[in-house]
């Protein structure tokens, strides 16, 4: 791609993402929503559509859906109706989709994002709806036949639509991060794109530079990962110039991205809305939100991501990545609350989940609600240290260890069992101090003459001396008084 071919053009992406609620059941029915059960086992009939049957609405996915509005400001909807997008697929047991047309439970919103040395984005939504899921085909390897699990058929969805406000794949990107976080958080979704449960679609035009009227859209399906949709935007930003270069036609298509080679192969013509042919579900009844619901589902509501950033860098003081750090996984940033909660240190305990913590749930891919030590633990280790008794190196290299072996133990306990309690008696750290003085009088003079970085050798030895019990701070104190009365 010549690059002043891409300085011309500005890129528009607008994102549909597609998150799997969390609910036991489905959406209009009892079959389960267990993921990896043996193919066509969690279904019944009503997700086969059979003659006769009647759905009827899952609350729990409505409370989820209205969760994730409250957590973008969208206006919630009150009186919902539910409408039939009718279109056929094999993976589609009815012949068409019950979901939301006119009433979209959440109407507008935005979601803000972080972009690296740019800082702030605020992305506008256009709405969040509730629908049905359809089945899956499957391909199987020296299989002729196309294959149907009907397994997913039915599983609540919730789809959250931006509006094309994006204008680069690391926009697109942290859009869909921020996205997967906050239904993560909300406990609505588990966000895994691998197994399916987080989708997206991406729309993607490109206009003149300058210009305020849109190219043809095309839309991109069929990625698994945030970082293979950046890939594609990418790589249809590139295609969609080039066709423009050479004096050809955008036509609005739907197309597939391939991961293996990195790029886009179309698959059909985009479906207009009139193609759907939508119209009310007879067989449900409008869906009213009162009041009391509503407010109950508000109070229900766990702090999200940017608002405990916030708290992080006004109330604890902490650092805008120390503060990013953190509240990165919901799990993390729990664990770290419950250790602020028992020690107004709050750097040093930001210091221990970032640091040792952290270290050992990546070692053996935990997460922070699977660490073994209490929160309660680290906030006594780090008592250890404020009052002097062991330092952090020796905390996090011995203690920390042995209370991973004995989480039953308390901090205290494993010090002083390993005999590492801090000696700050000056009575008692003075002798070593002025033996090694005594002992490297060449050092001494070379401390004399200006050279003041040696007092880490003096250190050294006093340290080793008193078996790095003696109290790092007060034998600093100490050696540098003696040796300026030399």
């Amino acid at each position: 791609m010549n690059k002043s071919n891409r300085e011309k053009y500005t890129l528009v992406i607008g994102l549909e993402v597609h998150a799997q609620l969390l609910t036991k059941s489905k959406i209009y029915n009892t079959d389960s929503t267990e993921y990896g059960s043996m193919p066509n086992t969690n279904v019944g009939v009503i997700t086969l559509a059979h003659p006769g049957t009647l759905p009827r609405l899952n609350k729990r996915v409505a409370e989820y859906a209205i969760k994730m509005g409250l957590a973008c400001h969208s206006s919630i909807t009150r009186f919902n109706i539910f409408d039939r997008k009718n279109y056929f697929y094999p993976d589609l047991p009815k012949g068409y989709q019950i979901t939301q047309d006119r009433t979209p439970i959440c109407k507008g919103g935005t979601v803000t994002i972080t972009i690296k040395d740019e800082g702030d984005k605020v992305v506008r939504l256009n709405r969040i709806h509730i629908e049905e899921d359809a089945g899956k085909s499957m391909h199987l390897a020296a299989e002729t036949d196309t294959l149907v699990d009907f397994n997913r058929a039915g599983v609540p969805l919730i789809e959250i639509v931006s509006e094309p406000d994006m204008r680069t794949s690391d926009e697109a990107y942290a859009f869909l991060t921020e996205v997967r976080k906050l239904v993560r958080y909300l406990d609505i979704c588990d966000g895994n794109m691998e197994e399916g449960s987080l989708r997206c679609d991406a729309n993607i035009s490109v206009m003149l530079k300058g210009s305020d009227v849109y190219g043809k859209k095309v839309e991109v399906k069929n990625m698994n990962s945030i970082r293979n949709v950046q890939r594609a935007i990418e790589h249809e930003f590139d295609r969609q110039i080039e066709m423009i270069e050479r004096g050809e036609t955008i036509i609005s298509e739907t197309r597939t991205f391939d991961a293996g080679d990195g790029m886009t192969y179309g698959m059909r013509t985009k479906e207009e809305l009139n193609d759907y042919r939508y119209f009310p579900d007879p067989d449900l009844s409008p869906m009213q939100i009162s009041d009391r619901w509503l407010e109950e589902i508000k109070a229900s509501m766990p702090a999200l991501p940017r608002e405990l950033y916030q708290k992080y860098v006004t109330t604890y003081g902490l650092s805008d990545y120390d503060a990013h750090v953190l509240t990165d996984t919901k799990e993390v940033a729990l664990y770290f609350e419950e250790v602020c909660k028992l020690t107004q240190n709050y750097k040093a305990a930001s210091n221990w989940v970032m640091g040792p913590v952290k270290s050992y749930l990546n070692e053996l891919t935990l997460s922070a609600d699977e660490f073994p030590l209490s929160p309660k633990i680290i906030a006594e280790i780090i008592t250890l240290i404020d009052e002097g008794k062991v330092n952090f190196g020796t905390a996090s290299q011995r203690v920390f260890p042995e209370l991973l072996k004995n989480p039953g133990k308390t901090a205290l306990e494993v010090a002083q069992q390993l005999n590492l309690i801090q000696d700050s008696n000056q009575d008692s750290i003075l002798p070593i101090v002025e033996q090694v003085i005594k002992e490297f009088p060449l050092k001494v003079e070379e401390y004399k003459n200006g050279k003041k970085g040696i007092i880490s050798m003096f250190m050294g030895e006093v340290m080793k001396r008193s078996k790095g019990k003696a109290d790092p701070k007060v034998a600093t104190q100490l050696l540098t008084k003696k040796l300026e009365e030399i």
